[in-house]
């Protein structure tokens, strides 16, 4: 216990004799450790709202007016038998039109009152095994013919339509978001681990001739490290702190007033605050430890 007071003193007294180094190593910490308390649940909400949508992905396969009751009973076997089908659902045209009132009927009331009858044609809804398939499935339903062209299952089928375009918009957008705010939070990584090092590589400077007599009076290479190790964590504290401290202050003033208009604001429910916090305290201290121990390896030749 006496040996563990006297590492965390030299560990402080150090800090004193640097604190400008230090206070821009704690600096950059905090702003990393704020990057990332940002990042992961903007991550989970993209993620989680790219598999909400290529969930929803569907074929509609619409038909004719004219199709006979046996013709559609027959094209829904055939639909059902294809591969990666998992479910196939019949909406009649009056279906069709319910749905449509169900979805636009309060933004369209005005079309709505101008439809003399029922423009929408009878469909099927089909569900795919998993998204990535969605083009396969297309594909069944559509082969090519005797005569080197693509042609429907059956005659009866007036068109085939998904939302694939737009599923594929959504991915691409968040793609680009999760890579450039990984880069972002590479750099701030980056920027915090050379900060700590140069903190670390200082004190060693200025302690070199105590380093030279602790070496001339036996001490272990692992005496000697300890207070700079604990020095880097103490860095990783103050900074995962001084972060925390900020991100509970945003979450209460902005996040929760906007959690009911904004859907990003809701990611933290999908991972509790108190998780997320113990994540950015462990992953500060950690940064802190690394720069700490890759500055020694380099810098502290004994």
């Amino acid at each position: 216990m006496g040996k563990i007071f006297f590492f965390t003193g030299e560990a402080l007294r150090a800090i004193k004799r640097n604190v400008a180094p230090t206070t821009a190593a704690v600096v950059t910490t905090v702003l990393t450790a704020i990057l990332l308390g940002v990042l992961i649940p903007i991550f989970q909400t993209a993620q989680s709202k790219g598999d909400e949508v290529r969930s929803q992905l569907e074929l509609r396969a619409f038909i004719y007016d004219d199709a006979t009751k046996a013709e559609t009973q027959a094209l829904q076997t055939k639909i059902e038998g294809l591969p990666h089908v998992a479910s196939v659902t019949y909406l009649t045209k009056a279906d069709a039109l319910a749905e449509f009132k169900q979805e636009f009927g309060q933004e369209n009331r005005d079309v709505l009152k101008e439809l003399n009858g029922n423009p929408l044609p009878a469909n099927f809804i089909i569900k795919p095994d998993d998204a990535v398939n969605l083009n396969a499935i297309r594909s069944s339903m559509q082969p090519v013919g005797s005569n080197g062209k693509p042609q429907y299952i059956s005659p009866i089928i007036e068109k085939v339509d998904d939302r694939q375009e737009t599923a594929d918009t959504i991915q691409e957008v968040t793609g680009a978001l999760k890579l450039v705010l990984t880069v972002i939070t590479v750099l701030l990584i980056g920027a915090s681990l050379l900060l700590i090092g140069n903190t670390i590589r200082l004190s060693i400077y200025t302690r070199r001739r105590e380093i030279e007599v602790m070496r001339l009076v036996g001490a272990t290479r692992w005496f000697i490290r300890w207070p700079f190790m604990i020095e880097g964590v103490v860095v990783g504290v103050l900074g995962g702190a001084i972060a925390i401290l900020v991100l509970w202050i945003g979450k209460v003033t902005v996040v929760d007033p906007l959690s009911d208009k904004f859907a990003l604001m809701n990611a933290q429910d999908s991972m509790s605050f108190a998780v997320l916090v113990a994540c950015l305290f462990i992953a500060a201290i950690l940064v802190s430890a690394i720069g700490s121990g890759l500055t020694m390896r380099r810098f502290l030749k004994i």
